[in-house]
């Protein structure tokens, strides 16, 4: 496990290479997340960084975008994080694994900081290209996967389920919550 008194710089880096080791499935990969309270506290810090970095970062560094998009955006990604979480807690307890429950927020609050900073740069540097979304959206499920393999360390069919479970949430909170949000939405905007 990361050592538990790093400075927040300290706990990103040893953060990083958590996820460069998930996005590799090395087993070791929990070793270098910090489970503790103070661990959880620092992983939701990052979490905040990320919704700010990917809602309004673009704006800060000169990508046009509609007046309101941003808090709209910033709005939903809440939302569907609630709803992750809930199918997150929901289906392990009904696998009698709630003890994976934390390091799971942990190591996909740190995720997230990392895919919204590259998310980011991307759309600043190469315009948000629908290839750079495709491959965002595969090392997405590889690493949510090697989250439930490495981090919860679930068996496989539970993986199965487990990540089944979570698609399917976003997906309905999306079309959901996407279509409400559009539907309260000026006209023109």
């Amino acid at each position: 496990m990361a050592q538990p008194n790093q400075t927040f710089p300290q706990e990103a880096l040893s953060a990083a290479a958590g996820c460069w080791a998930l996005v590799l499935g090395r087993p070791d990969a929990a070793r270098h997340f910090d489970f503790s309270p103070r661990g959880v506290l620092g992983s939701f810090i990052a979490l905040l960084l990320a919704v700010a970095v990917s809602v309004f970062g673009p704006q800060l560094l000169g990508v046009p975008a509609p007046a309101g998009a941003a808090t709209s955006a910033a709005i939903l990604a809440a939302l569907l994080f609630a709803l992750q979480l809930g199918a997150a807690y929901f289906t392990l307890r009904a696998m009698g694994r709630l003890d994976g429950f934390m390091p799971y927020v942990v190591a996909d609050n740190w995720v997230n900081f990392f895919v919204s900073l590259l998310g980011t740069i991307s759309v600043v540097l190469l315009g948000g290209s629908d290839i750079m979304l495709l491959v965002v959206g595969i090392v997405s499920i590889v690493v949510e996967v090697n989250i439930a393999r490495r981090i919860v360390t679930l068996a496989p069919m539970q993986v199965a389920i487990f990540i089944v479970v979570q698609i399917a949430a976003q997906l309905a909170g999306l079309l959901l919550l996407g279509g409400l949000m559009l539907q309260a939405m000026p006209p023109g905007a």
